[in-house]
């Protein structure tokens, strides 16, 4: 096997809790323990002002294969997520068609990601039939199949008594209830957040009740049911809230919000522009702010990339036809070190961030440290993020011919 040697180079260990300069030795994605003698190593890579870190743990990506390749393949998004330091990747269950409720075409779906794709794809079961919002799911065959967790993604339930079975049964199996909570009488038609631009632009609002709403009220029924529930996809300062008293309760509760939340608000939205259309929707600048400072404090626990590539048609209808979504793998390390260099986060607490804290909110922590390999960072490399340059399909994102600064530029797997 191949002995790669990075010298000098800045080593980010979330288990270890560990962050020193260190010369190291790397075969089939380890760290070697053992010194070696020139002659066995293939490679010498100067780490000088690099950081080496775990590859990250991606808790919402649409991949768009099965039946929308239009938008992006298990091939194409799998290869961004792999050379942006992305092996393990959460897909929700919409894809069209939903194969996500039949445990059996889950196995396929994963394999066909590894061999496709190169990446470790864990699927979240669709938690009704369909995603139909009437029945429950065969959710005893959706973890046989390999589902840990599901969610019926941004489907609307029929009624509350659904809502209920399906955690009582999910929590029977000890599987993960995944919400990206959204109160659809509220939401609406929405496509934006409501606030000063959407009035002046005359926009359907998505007021930030439809989502706080919808947490109230499922964390009641997770207090009632004991499910273990995450909460994907924040966007309101109010959520942040309404999480921090669950856990303060022993609740058993996590969430997440996407690394786009962290940085852009609907200001983005002036003008019309369909890149900045994205559900939940962008917010303000003070949900922003909020959202970073729960990351920090852990009431909110990982940091995921969201990503929804799209074609370049799906954004040129006017503005609320628009499909929502962003392309999100190639701008998450920049955005990452971005984080870092407004002083945020330390090299390491984010590194925790997108790396062993998503993992163990997946309860795959000891998984992903045996399948992890490693990812080369260098935090000072200014490139401009445009077409040529996202590897994503996808090239759906208003950061579009922005120039940035950090990106991951190796990664080494078994």
């Amino acid at each position: 096997m191949t002995i790669v040697k990075i010298e000098n180079v800045r080593v980010l260990d979330p288990v270890k809790q560990t962050d020193q300069v260190q010369t190291v030795h790397i075969e089939n994605g380890k760290l070697l323990d053992t010194q070696l003698d020139q002659s066995q190593i293939a490679e010498t890579i100067d780490g000088q002002g690099k950081w080496l870190m775990p590859t990250m743990v991606d808790l919402c990506a649409r991949m768009r294969e099965p039946g929308q390749q239009q938008h992006g393949t298990l091939k194409s998004e799998g290869k961004a997520a792999r050379e942006n330091g992305i092996l393990h990747v959460f897909t929700p269950p919409d894809s069209k068609p939903i194969v996500q409720d039949n445990g059996a075409l889950i196995h396929g779906l994963v394999e066909k990601a590894m061999l496709d794709g190169g990446i470790y794809l864990q699927v979240i079961g669709a938690q009704t039939q369909g995603l139909n919002g009437k029945q429950p799911a065969n959710m005893a065959g959706l973890k046989k199949g390999g589902c840990t967790a599901v969610t019926n993604a941004n489907a609307p339930f029929a009624d509350d008594d659904v809502v209920i079975r399906t955690l009582e049964y999910a929590a029977g199996l000890d599987m993960t209830v995944v919400f990206y909570a959204e109160e659809h009488q509220i939401a609406k038609d929405g496509c934006v957040h409501e606030g000063f631009i959407a009035s002046r632009q005359g926009l359907p609002m998505i007021p930030a009740l439809a989502e706080t709403i919808a947490i109230a009220k499922y964390l009641l029924m997770v207090e009632v049911t004991g499910v273990h529930a995450h909460f994907g996809l924040l966007s309101c300062a109010e959520s942040v809230e309404l999480i921090k008293i669950a856990k303060a309760k022993g609740l058993p509760v996590t969430a997440d919000v996407a690394m786009h939340q962290l940085h852009l608000t609907d200001a983005l939205i002036d003008g019309f522009n369909p890149l900045a259309h994205v559900r939940p929707p962008l917010r303000s600048e003070h949900d922003k702010q909020v959202l970073r400072n729960a990351v920090r404090e852990g009431v909110i626990d990982a940091i995921c990339t969201h990503h929804e590539p799209l074609s370049s048609s799906a954004k040129m209808a006017p503005f609320a036809e628009t499909e929502p979504g962003l392309t999100a793998f190639d701008s998450y390390v920049p955005l990452g070190v971005q984080l870092i260099k407004e002083e945020l986060f330390t090299p390491l607490q984010w590194v925790e961030k997108v790396t062993l804290a998503p993992a163990k909110v997946a309860n795959m922590a000891e998984r992903w440290e045996n399948e992890a390999g490693l990812v080369l960072i260098d935090p000072e490399l200014e490139w401009t993020l445009d077409k040529k340059s996202i590897v994503s399909q996808g090239k759906n994102t208003p950061l579009i011919g922005q120039k940035v600064t950090g990106k991951a530029i190796r990664t080494f797997t078994a």
